[in-house]
């Protein structure tokens, strides 16, 4: 079965740097369009950073306007990983991340949290 697991999380001040990763089992990674989520306190789930396949021109990405310039999202196929880069965080980006396909199915990790204090 589809298993996912999320690492790197903690707690970090405004303007520091995490880190984040999320392992794939189960699905054939190279092939499918990942995306990493997060949930705040409240909050619904929300897509912050999806990469696509790769191509003969790379890995497409997009980001919420909210993270855009700030975070970077990247993926080794070898390792069925897909990472998420955060730099410049902000008291806001505290939630609980999770990784899953793009569009999301049900096969949901335990996420890590993401403490951003001011």
């Amino acid at each position: 079965q589809v298993q996912l697991v999320e690492s790197g999380g903690g707690l970090v001040q405004a303007g520091g740097s995490l880190r984040l990763s999320c392992t794939a089992s189960g699905i054939i990674f190279s092939m499918t369009n990942m995306g990493w989520y997060r949930q705040a306190p409240g909050k619904q789930r929300e897509l912050v950073a999806t990469i696509f396949t790769i191509t003969s021109s790379g890995s497409r990405t997009t980001y919420a306007d909210s993270v855009k310039g700030r975070f970077t999202i990247s993926r080794d196929n070898a390792k069925r990983t897909v990472y998420l880069q955060m730099n410049s965080l902000k008291p806001e980006d505290t939630a609980v991340y999770y990784c899953n396909r793009v569009p999301a199915d049900s096969n949901w990790g335990q996420g890590t949290q993401v403490t951003v204090s001011s």
